[in-house]
């Protein structure tokens, strides 16, 4: 499930990676069949300016400016799970993301901070599971479709572009229905340490109101402490690559990135059904089109519950 686990993207000047995979037992090893419900909570400030590779002060602009200048983005953002194993060969997982973002933005030619609060649905997100190629079900194949469930027709609510429509990077949903195609591989390195590796490909299949996300790369490594007891430490290598986006709505210079995360966290089992955990994600390589606002760390809590 957590390949499917990815929140959307602000990716007009905004871009984030949020490829964390918060939950193992949904993949690979969840053998049985049954139901398991997961809630996660993602926060993260998006106040560091990045042209390139290297953070830019704002001390350095004098306004107005020919081009728009972001201040930050506030993200809130709540990922509601539904897992169902019908063998120990197929799976079905739902994800449904509720956003809360705050933005602000100086436009170009304007001297005066415009803000924006989006809240609501997401775009739906419908992953099937296949791991029956290996007989301890540590390969796995993911595949199924992100649908245009979240609005994008957001105006700015203050300032000198209220009533203008806010950059689509930006809105809840992106209006394309995009193709999910990814792979997974769990395993032991000892009895009491286990790793995986998995990638996944976001792929829009259509451009809608004159606008095309870019297309999208998730791959994580990682690693996990099994001789804690109750609690499971975790290390995780996060990549995200982006492509710019396109069409006459997009904001085609300042989007597309490759981002790094370093991600440390911790699984504690809480009842038998019940798991919960947490994690920082510690940004160690950004490199931006144009001029961008990125994070400088990412949080995530939440829980599973297996019915």
């Amino acid at each position: 499930m957590a390949l499917a686990l990815l929140p959307t993207f602000a990716n007009a000047c905004s871009t984030c990676g949020c490829s964390l995979n918060s939950d193992w037992s949904s993949q690979g090893y969840a053998t049985s069949t049954g139901l398991h419900l997961s809630l996660r909570e993602d926060y993260f400030d998006q106040s560091q300016l990045i042209r390139g590779t290297s953070t830019v002060s704002r001390s350095a602009f004098q306004y107005p400016t020919d081009s728009e200048v972001q201040r930050k983005t506030l993200n809130r953002n709540t990922l509601l799970g539904a897992d169902y194993n019908f063998s120990r060969y197929w799976g079905l997982s739902l994800q449904l993301p509720y956003t809360n973002r705050h933005h602000e933005t100086i436009a170009g030619g304007d001297t005066d901070v415009s803000t924006s609060n989006a809240h609501g649905i997401g775009d739906l997100r419908v992953l099937a599971r296949y791991q029956g190629l290996s007989d301890d079900a540590g390969i796995g194949l993911q595949f199924g479709l992100k649908l245009p469930s979240g609005r994008f027709k957001q105006d700015f609510d203050a300032g000198p572009q209220a009533g203008q429509l806010l950059d689509r990077g930006l809105q809840l949903g992106t209006g394309t229905t995009d193709a999910l195609v990814g792979i997974y591989k769990f395993g032991y390195l000892s009895p009491s340490v286990g790793y995986f590796g998995q990638a996944m490909a976001q792929i829009a299949l259509d451009a809608r109101d004159h606008f095309r996300p870019g297309n999208s790369l998730n791959i994580n490594f990682g690693l996990r402490y099994l001789d804690a007891g109750r609690f499971t430490p975790q290390l995780q290598l996060n990549l995200h690559s982006e492509q710019r986006e396109s069409g006459n709505l997009a904001d085609r210079p300042n989007s597309g990135a490759t981002l790094a995360y370093l991600s440390p966290g911790i699984g504690v089992k809480i009842t038998k059904r019940l798991d919960a955990f947490a994690f920082v994600q510690l940004p160690v390589y950004q490199r931006v089109n144009g001029l961008q606002l990125e994070p400088r760390r990412l949080w995530s809590v939440g829980a599973q519950y297996r019915l």
